[in-house]
């Protein structure tokens, strides 16, 4: 059954078990890869659309850049026109 004919030597059993171990680590690693890419949730598209300005402007006053009052004030002008009616 061996080469030898004999048992396995010392080294035969060394080559054996890194074989074993190597053998198992790439199984487990291909499994884990395959697994996330075929459980990964797909990637939204990347749109150049710039963020719109009440966007722009909460996110400045969630940095603080902006006080609440100053918040409030700018994101009405945005919302209504010069009549206070909201603009369509």
């Amino acid at each position: 059954m061996y080469g030898n004919h004999h048992d396995m030597t010392g080294w035969d059993w060394f080559a054996t078990s890194v074989g074993a171990v190597l053998f198992w680590a790439l199984l487990i690693t291909v499994a884990v890869l395959l697994f996330r890419t075929l459980t990964r949730t797909p990637e939204q598209p990347h749109t150049d659309v710039p963020d719109t300005a009440e966007r722009l402007l909460a996110e400045r006053f969630a940095r603080g850049e902006i006080d609440e009052e100053e918040y409030r004030r700018r994101l009405s002008v945005l919302r209504y026109d010069d009549a206070g009616l909201p603009k369509p």
